[in-house]
């Protein structure tokens, strides 16, 4: 009786790249958000609420973000890469909150617009793929190991 096996999987499980980029979709979002209502701030009383609120939707983003790179290494088959991306993001979203709360504008907000440029980076990233994946998708086949 012949042995039963099971094909080696190269790639990860889609359900766990569709999470992975919706995490990271929603983190870009509330980045571009706050951006918005940083300018509110200046100009309407609530903007404050507004960009409070948003302060809290962006960080528990990019918690969720970690929560979704963590679980698409380990059990999904993806790399460790994008746990170091999503971390790297939530210190700096750390650093912001404190930075926000102290009224250091100075500081809060050059890092802020990084934190929108990396955010918008890393989701290209997420969205586009490897080149060779790309390509192999577009014929039908499986994307190569890398």
């Amino acid at each position: 009786m012949p042995a039963r096996t099971t094909p080696a999987t190269t790639s990860p499980r889609p359900a766990f790249h569709r999470t992975v980029r919706a995490a990271l979709g929603l983190q870009t979002l509330a980045l571009f958000f706050q951006a918005g209502t940083a300018g509110a701030l200046l100009v309407s009383p609530t903007g404050a609420l507004l960009h409070d609120a948003g302060s809290r939707v962006m960080y528990g983003a990019s918690m969720l973000y970690v929560v979704a790179a963590v679980v698409a290494w380990r059990p999904g088959g993806a790399g460790p890469r994008p746990i170091l991306y999503a971390s790297g993001l939530l210190v700096l979203a750390s650093v912001q909150v404190v930075l926000g709360i102290a009224h250091l504008p100075a500081l809060h907000v050059p890092l802020g617009v990084a934190m929108v440029v990396l955010s918008t980076l890393d989701l290209a990233r997420v969205l586009t793929g490897p080149a060779g994946a790309r390509g192999a998708r577009s014929r039908g086949e499986a994307p190569r190991p890398a």
